[in-house]
């Protein structure tokens, strides 16, 4: 028992030790977005969180992540949560490679072969199972209720969601070409995990479509349903009956720029 809480506090001691080597000014800066800064440390990344980025969410993303790592996929691995200068912190893998997104605006000419890409890749990330993830129909259920909608829409809304089929596959919640990273030797990653839910998968790739539509890309979203329909067998009306959902629970996100393209979507009833 002796050796046991010795061992204890020793690892408690190298991990603090390292924890002070870890210094802002020993990174370099690789990209920022609003609440989060993205740092390299030699082979470590750094997402660090500004301003009172709720500890909650962090630390149920790294979780998140953490569970899909046990699975057949090439994700970044989790190596700590941490502080650096009084700011939380999930420390990963880095991977080197380039982005899909930036590999189609270099080489337009594959778009669709990317695309293909694109569509294998999230077949493989819906035939994973990662059962302690959240529900994707408990958590649009959950934003539907907390959202200002007039409880006539509510009721409209999660109406045609118990309606939708259940299912138990991993769905990534972001799954856009920047988030897919190619490497030299043509091997992949996929990152950023942190809407990761299990459910349908036509609703994750409703969420890719309206993605590439709010970006002006409507053919190619177009293009792609189309190409993750003719690999998995799915029929195109399913994806479609997610779209309106998956926008009303965007809309929840309160992001300015997304709100009337939205609002067009959440009235669609039915498809031909």
């Amino acid at each position: 028992m002796k050796k046991t809480v010795e061992k204890f506090k020793e690892t408690c001691y190298n991990r603090d030790e390292e924890e002070q080597i870890m210094e802002l000014k020993n990174m370099t800066e690789i990209y920022r977005k609003k609440d989060k800064v993205f740092y390299r440390d030699g082979n470590k990344l750094i997402k660090l969180f500004e301003g009172n980025y709720p500890k909650e969410n962090i630390l149920n993303e790294a979780l998140n992540q953490a569970r899909v790592e046990r699975t057949a996929l090439h994700i970044p691995r989790i190596e700590a949560v941490t502080s650096i200068e009084g700011k939380w912190a999930i420390v990963m893998e880095y991977i080197e490679g380039e982005t899909l997104a930036a590999l189609m605006k270099k080489n337009p000419s594959k778009e669709e072969e990317y695309l293909g890409t694109l569509a294998e890749l999230q077949t493989e990330i819906s035939a994973q199972r990662v059962p302690l993830l959240p529900r994707l129909k408990d958590k649009m259920y959950e934003k539907i209720s907390a959202s200002e909608y007039s409880d006539t829409v509510k009721y409209d809304l999660q109406t045609r969601l118990d309606g939708l089929p259940k299912h138990y596959k991993l769905c990534h919640g972001d799954f856009i070409p920047s988030n897919i990273i190619i490497k030299e030797n043509g091997d992949y990653a996929i990152i950023d995990w942190s809407h990761a839910t299990v459910g349908n998968a036509s609703g994750d790739v409703a969420n890719t479509f309206l993605i590439f539509s709010m970006t002006g890309k409507t053919e190619l979203a177009e293009k792609y349903v189309d190409l993750y329909c003719e690999k998995t067998g799915t029929d195109k009306k399913e994806i479609q009956r997610w779209i309106p959902i998956v926008a009303a629970v965007r809309k929840t996100y309160n992001k300015p720029e997304e709100q009337e393209f939205l609002n067009n979507w959440i009235n669609i009833v039915d498809f031909q």
